[in-house]
C-alpha cells in the first residue's frame, strides 16, 4: 500500500514578490516536506531556479510540469541531467501541455494534437533521460541521434492531464499523474478513469499527485490573491469544464464570453478557489487534507498562499505539517532530513 505524501510547489502569485518562491523553498525544506515541486510561468526559468535552490543538499525535486509545445524533448532531457548534475539532489520531471495563452500569445507556438504531443514527448524524454540515444519520427516530435552527455538521472515521470485524452495517455505512458485545480470529487473520478485505463493497457495504474492551493485562516488580501492566481485558467480548456463541474459554470461564462479580467475578477466569488483549495482553520485544513487522500490522491502538493506578513507561507506549511504529523500520513523522512512524523 502507498504511503500518501506530502510536498510543496513553489507559487508564482501575481501580486507577490517573485522571490518568495526562494523563502517557500527553504520553509518546505526546513520543515521535512518530502519534495519540491518547481514550475514556470513568466517568472523564473525552473532548471535556473531548481540549481539556485539546489546548491546544498536536500530536498528532492520534482521540476515542472513543463509545457512540451514549448520545450523541445532534448532541452527538457538537458535541463533535467543539468540541474541533478550541478546539485547532486534527486530531480524528477513532470509534462503537460499548458494552455494557449501561454503557448501561442506567450511563446508564439503552436498548441496542437495535446495528447499526441504529450505522449510523443514523454516516450522521447523517457528514454533521454535512461541514458538511451533517441530515434523517434512521431506527428509532433522527431529527434534523431541524440544522447545526454551527462549522466542520466533516470526519474520518475509524471504527465500532467484532466481530460479523458490526456488521461489516457498518462495511464499508458507516465509513472504519475498530475492534477491541478480540482475539487476531492474530481480527483476521484480522474482516479478511477486512470485505474481503467491503465488496465486496459496491462500495467500499473500510476499514482495521483493533486496540487492544493492552501492557507490557514486566510485574510481578504490572500483571497485577493488567490483571485487573481485563478482567474487566467477560467478560459483554459480543461480548467473551464473543471469549474463549470464545480458548480461555477456562470463565472467561467462570463469569462469565456469575452469580458475584461478585471470585470472577471470583480465577480469571481471567494467559494470559487475555496472549492479548489484547502483553506480556514487547522480543523478544516485537516478535513479537507483527508477529503483528497480519501480520493485516491497519493501525494498533495501544498501551493501556500504568500502574504507580506508571511512571505514563506510558513504559517501554513507548518500547520499542514504538524496535521500530517499528527495522522501518521507520513513516510520515514528523506535522506539528510527530519521526517514531520
Amino acid at each position: 500500500m502507498l504511503v500518501p505524501r506530502l510536498s510543496v510547489s513553489l507559487p508564482y502569485w501575481q501580486n507577490r514578490d517573485p522571490l518568495d518562491a526562494l523563502r517557500v523553498a527553504e520553509a518546505a525544506d526546513e520543515l521535512g516536506y518530502d519534495r519540491l515541486w518547481i514550475g514556470e510561468m513568466a517568472t523564473f526559468d525552473a532548471f535556473a531556479l531548481a540549481t539556485a535552490i539546489g546548491r546544498t543538499p536536500g530536498i528532492p525535486l520534482c521540476l515542472g510540469p513543463l509545457a512540451v509545445p514549448v520545450r523541445s524533448p532534448a532541452t527538457i532531457a538537458m535541463g533535467v541531467a543539468s540541474v541533478a548534475a550541478l546539485t547532486g539532489r534527486s530531480v524528477d520531471i513532470a509534462l503537460g501541455t499548458s494552455s494557449t495563452v501561454v503557448v501561442r500569445n506567450w511563446h508564439g507556438r503552436e498548441r496542437q494534437r495535446t495528447a499526441r504531443h504529450l505522449e510523443e514527448s514523454a516516450r522521447i524524454v523517457r528514454a533521454l533521460l535512461n541514458g538511451e540515444k533517441a530515434e523517434y519520427d512521431g506527428a509532433a516530435e522527431h529527434i534523431h541521434g541524440f544522447r545526454l552527455r551527462l549522466p542520466a538521472p533516470a526519474p520518475e515521470l509524471a504527465l500532467a492531464a484532466f481530460g479523458d485524452r490526456a488521461l489516457e495517455v498518462a495511464a499508458r505512458t507516465g509513472d504519475r499523474v498530475v492534477l491541478n485545480l480540482v475539487t476531492p470529487a474530481q480527483v476521484a473520478r480522474c482516479v478511477a478513469v486512470v485505474a481503467e485505463f491503465a488496465k486496459a493497457a496491462d500495467r500499473p495504474a500510476p499514482p495521483t499527485s493533486v496540487w492544493v492551493t492552501a492557507a490557514v485562516s486566510p485574510d481578504a488580501d490572500m483571497f485577493a490573491t488567490l483571485r487573481q492566481g485563478v482567474v487566467g485558467y477560467l478560459r483554459a480548456p480543461g480548467y473551464d469544464a473543471m469549474f463549470t463541474e464545480a458548480g461555477f459554470g456562470e463565472t467561467v461564462a462570463l469569462a469565456r464570453g469575452g469580458a475584461h479580467p478585471r470585470e472577471v475578477l470583480a465577480a469571481l466569488p471567494d467559494e470559487l478557489p475555496a472549492a479548489v483549495g484547502m483553506f480556514g482553520t487547522s480543523e478544516a485544513l485537516a478535513a479537507r487534507l483527508g477529503a483528497y487522500y480519501a480520493a485516491g490522491a497519493d501525494e498533495i502538493v501544498v501551493v501556500p498562499v504568500t502574504s507580506i506578513e508571511d512571505p514563506a507561507g510558513r504559517r501554513t506549511l507548518e500547520t499542514l505539517a504538524d496535521i500530517a504529523a499528527v495522522r501518521g500520513a507520513r513516510p520515514n523522512g528523506f535522506a539528510g532530513h527530519s521526517p514531520l512524523s
